[in-house]
C-alpha cells in the first residue's frame, strides 16, 4: 500500500489552520505541524531518477 501524501499534507494543513490563538501551545504544535509538513513534501517529491538511454545515432558527426 502506498502513502497518500498529498491528503496527509492537505490535513496537516488543515490542522494549522485551526491552531490559531496565540499561546505558546497553539505556537508549538504549529511549529512541529511545519516541520511534519515539510518532511511530507519531501516524500512527496522525491522520487528516485530514472535514466533512460536513447540508441545513439549511426551518424554521429
Amino acid at each position: 500500500m502506498k502513502s497518500d501524501f498529498a491528503a496527509a499534507r492537505l490535513h496537516l494543513e488543515r490542522a494549522c489552520h485551526y491552531l490559531r490563538g496565540d499561546d505558546e501551545t497553539s505556537s508549538e504544535a504549529l511549529a512541529a505541524l511545519d516541520l511534519l509538513i515539510e518532511a511530507i513534501v519531501a516524500a512527496q517529491y522525491t522520487r528516485p531518477a530514472e535514466v533512460v538511454d536513447f540508441p545513439r545515432s549511426a551518424r554521429l558527426r
